[in-house]
Formats: structure tokens, sequence, C-alpha cells
């Protein structure tokens, strides 16, 4: 059985995101005084009690909106509501009861969930602030004053969510799950592709650059296995990046990188790849992370005999850093080949996380100092003693040798061609640390 969920929702900037902050411990919700700046649910682990759970964050409601991005953030409340065990109206005590939360507050009552009336921005200690008494009139129980600044009242707000938790069962341990960050420019089809996925309208889909801002976490399981997908924010050029809030966008999405175990870098196939996405396969390649292009917009693009061939030369060619990451070409609208992403997920997360046998090593080892002798200088050859795995994701060798400076670069690279050659390790980074005798370390 699934962990319970608790959903969060409120309208725009009474503060739910900082509480939702302050309630897992981590800065995974971007805070800014904007109304509209969480858009997408946003879900992460947390625990009071012994007991674990979910929480979700959720964009702001406006029961009157008629933008199509407020109306969507809207949908996506109502989504969180409909899944949630219990939901966390937040309220803000400065403003006091608004027409907006007594629509939030009538569309909680129809849905017939337990609520717990949250009033946020209480930050002054000792007795109650009168304004509190004011919202009774939401007609949702006892309301909780609370401070996600600075964590006032947030023992006594999940103390209450705990006494509507269904009877705790054993839950599946997350490290099961395969985290996969699907990353690239603005307006790559990121979140059209983790819908199709998904099979459902999770995060906003629109062609309007900067739309996605949190990493948005959404767990699967089917047939092929359990992933969570991580929807991040486009990452654009520094010099493009202007808005305070796309700025948290871009560090949530190498926060994602550092988080994931599978990073699909996407790029629109009728560009190629350009200088920007080079960039941000990078980010993964550095991160050590498996990785698989996805060429997306294939449906877009005009074939000839060919095409499809000469446009993965082109591809290897501008990233050739990362030559050993496979190449995919999609089209998350259609559905063209998505298909086949699970099993290349599942083959380059296990790539990443091969070990291979010390003996085994060395014999690749002899074998390639016997077709390629290692080189000289100025009448010094280099030796290399032995090599071993001492890690995975990348996987990581050690190669212990006479002289670190006489291991040219072009041998190293030679030698990781050979252990390749005969392991695969197709869609991972490798690590190559250079020991030198009588180094310790």
């Amino acid at each position: 059985m699934s962990k319970p969920l608790v959903a969060m929702v409120g309208r725009p900037n009474v503060g739910k995101s900082m509480l939702f902050n302050k309630l897992v411990g981590q800065r995974l919700s971007i805070v800014e005084d904007t109304p509209g700046v969480t858009r997408d649910r946003l879900y992460a682990g947390c625990e009071w009690c012994g007991r674990q759970f979910d929480i979700v964050d959720t964009g702001g409601i406006e029961p009157t909106a008629d933008s199509e991005i407020l109306a969507f953030m809207r949908e996506q409340a109502q989504i969180a509501i409909s899944s949630a065990d219990v939901i966390i109206f937040v309220a803000d005590l400065r403003t006091g009861v608004t027409a907006s939360d007594k629509d939030v507050a009538n569309m909680l009552l129809r849905s017939r969930k337990p609520v717990v009336l949250a009033v946020n921005k209480a930050d002054s200690t000792g007795p109650t602030d009168p304004g509190v008494y004011e919202f009774y009139s939401l007609g949702l129980g006892d309301p909780i004053p609370v401070s996600a600044i600075h964590g006032h009242g947030t023992g006594d707000l999940l103390d209450e969510c705990l006494k509507y938790f269904p009877p705790e069962t054993e839950t599946e341990p997350e490290d099961d799950y395969i985290r996969v960050a699907v990353i690239g420019k603005p307006n790559v089809g990121k979140s059209s592709l983790v819908n199709h996925m998904l099979g459902e309208k999770r995060v906003i889909v629109s062609d309007v650059a900067g739309t996605t801002r949190d990493a948005v976490d959404s767990p699967l399981e089917n047939k092929h296995g359990k992933y969570i997908f991580i929807d991040t924010a486009g990452i654009r050029r520094k010099s493009k990046v202007e808005e305070r809030v796309e700025k948290f966008s871009v560090m949530r999405a190498q926060m994602a990188i550092e988080r994931a175990d599978v990073c699909l870098i996407m790029i629109d196939a009728r560009d190629g790849v350009t200088e920007q996405d080079t960039k941000i396969a990078g980010l993964a390649h550095e991160a050590g992370k498996a990785s698989i292009i996805v060429a997306n917009k294939w449906d877009l693009v005009e074939k000839e005999t060919g095409t499809l061939e000469k446009m993965r030369k082109e591809i290897m060619r501008d990233l050739s850093f990362m030559s050993y990451a496979p190449v995919l070409f999609i089209s998350a609208l259609t559905g063209q080949r998505t298909d086949k992403l699970f099993e290349l997920i599942n083959y380059v997360s296990d790539q990443n996380s091969m070990r291979i046998t010390t003996g085994m090593l060395n014999d690749v080892l002899a074998d390639a100092q016997a077709r390629v002798q290692p080189p000289t200088d100025k009448g010094r050859r280099l030796k290399i003693y032995y090599i071993t795995q001492t890690g995975v994701k990348p996987p990581t060798f050690v190669v212990f040798c006479n002289s670190r400076e006489l291991f040219h670069f072009s041998y190293q690279r030679y030698l990781e061609n050979q252990i390749r050659g005969v392991f695969g390790l197709e869609g991972t980074p490798v690590r190559m640390v250079i020991r030198q005798k009588g180094e310790s370390e």
C-alpha cells in the first residue's frame, strides 16, 4: 500500500510553498512573493511521529480565473484533492477571510475529504492573535495558527493530519525506483513527454517558454519497472535568465540532475544540437549520470532515405564527449517510439551500476598493453601495475602505475575504450583515477 498523501491547497500567495518546504525540511518548492510561482503539483516525502507520508504542494487556486495557466493550476489542485487522504487548507492571517477563501472552502467541503485549516503568517509568539477566530466562519473546524517562516504551530498541524491517516501498513522502499530527470532547453517537449509516459496531464504544457518552474516528481509503476520522472524547467543561457524565479528554476533543474539515476537529454530534432544543448548534456556528463539523448518532434522533420542515420551521426559528432549515450528519435505528441524509452532507461541504469571483478579488469588490461605498448618519455616507460573498480554510478576505476606524468590522456582513453569494448558500459560515463606508486590516496 502506498504512503498517505497530504495535499496543500489555498489561494495564491498565502505561503503554501514556504510551509511545504518547512514541513519536508528542504527548499524543494520555489518561494517568491509573486502569485502563481508554483504551477505544477510538487511531491515530497515527510515524516512525523514515526509515520511516513507524502505531501504535495499545489498552485494557488483562483476559482474565477480564466487564463489558460491559472485554469490548469486549478485543475492540478483538484487532482491533488481527489487523490489525497488529508487536505491542508492554507489561509493568510494578515488578509483575513477573503471571498476566494470561501470559494475554496466550499470546494473542499464538496470533496468530503478531511480538511485541516492552517492559518499562516501567525509569526508573533504569545497569546493567539484574535484574527484567527475569524476563520471559524469557513466551516472547516478549528483553525490552527502556524508560521511557515519560524515553524510555529507546524507540530500541531501535523498532529491533526495524523488523526485522519489510514491504518499503517508496510510501504515499498523508494530505493526500488529509478529516478529519471528530463532535461533540456525550454520548449523541447519535456512536459509533453512526461505527461505521455504517465498517461495523464500531470504537468502543464504550453508554448510559452518558462511554464515549468519547479522540478516536478511523478511516480510511475508499469510492466517495465518503477520510476520517478522528474520534469525540470528549461535551462536557458545565463544571459537570457532575467527573472529571479527563473534563476531558482534553473537551480532546481541542476539539483534534479544530481538526484537522478538517469537523465533524458531532450533536443528538438528540427534544430539539431545547439550550443545550449551541449552545455546541458555536459551537466549530466560531469555529474556521472546514465544518459539517453532524446530527439523529440521527429514527426515534424521532413524525411528522405537515410535521414535518421544522417541525423544520428550529426548528433554524435556534436556531442562527441557523450559518444557512449544512445540516441532515440521520438514524438512526445504522437507517442512514436516512446515505448522504447522504458527499456533503454532500465538498460543504461544497469550499465551505470555495473561492477566488474578485478581479475577480469586485469585480463583486459594485459590484453590492451600487449596490443598497444604504454607510452615512453625520455627513455622512461609507463608501467601499469593493475586496475580495480572502486565505485558505481558512474563506474569508477583506479589504475596504479609507476608515473602519473607518463600516463598520457590518449592512453587513458584507449584503456577506457578497451574496457567498454569488452563490458559494454553503454549509456554511462566512466571515471578513471590514476594513482602513482607510493600514493596512499
